[in-house]
């Protein structure tokens, strides 16, 4: 990680510290700065992977959908942790990795479907402060996708930006699991009233 946390990372200790640290391993092959930043309070963390790991099993939204939903939603907030893990998780988990690279640049990239500018239109208003989703985009939504489906997308967005804003505030950043997957830099995000810049995500070519 090339910039410091704004709080030290602690060590991952007991029988939960254990846990994580393997299924850590497991998932990336090391144990994140970030982890050991929220290990100064486990019971909040433990709670937060929880809220996570139940969210992640939601079935009733196309994976891919999900992904552009939560990589836009990190791109408008500003996370780089969160871009560079869900990139690598899209790659990981066989999505379409050539479209999640051109999720921060969505407005201007031409590769997606009406429906999946409309997802990452959602996730951007949602982001707002306050929230700017109008009755005509979600009864869109609604429409294409149905009443489950549009709750899950709007929860997948609620948990991603509260681990953005978390994530920002306390200096947790990017910490190159793209870049271990030699995984092509995400496109670069056209500059925008409010924006918060993030780091680049993914090796130089």
């Amino acid at each position: 990680m090339t910039n410091q946390t704004r709080i030290p990372p602690t060590e991952l200790t007991g029988v939960f510290g254990t846990v994580v640290k393997v299924a850590a391993r497991r998932m990336v092959g090391r144990v994140p700065d970030s982890m050991g930043v929220l290990a100064h309070h486990p019971a909040l963390m433990r709670a937060s992977m929880g809220i996570g790991r139940k969210i992640e099993t939601l079935h009733e939204l196309d994976r891919n959908l999900a992904s552009y939903a939560v990589m836009a939603t990190a791109a408008f907030v500003g996370c780089s942790w969160c871009l560079d893990f869900n990139y690598y998780k899209a790659h990981n988990e066989g999505l379409d990795e050539a479209k999640a690279r051109q999720v921060p640049n969505w407005r201007e990239a031409r590769v997606f479907t009406p429906l999946e500018r409309h997802v990452m239109e959602y996730a951007e208003a949602m982001s707002q402060t306050p929230p700017a989703v109008t009755d005509e985009l979600s009864a869109a939504l609604l429409d294409a996708l149905g009443p489950a489906a549009l709750i899950e997308l709007t929860a997948k967005v609620a948990f991603m930006n509260m681990s953005s804003r978390m994530n920002l505030a306390l200096g947790i950043h990017s910490e190159g699991y793209a870049d271990a997957c030699d995984l092509p830099p995400l496109a670069p995000r056209a500059s925008a009233t409010g924006d918060v810049p993030t780091e680049a995500v993914g090796s130089a070519p």
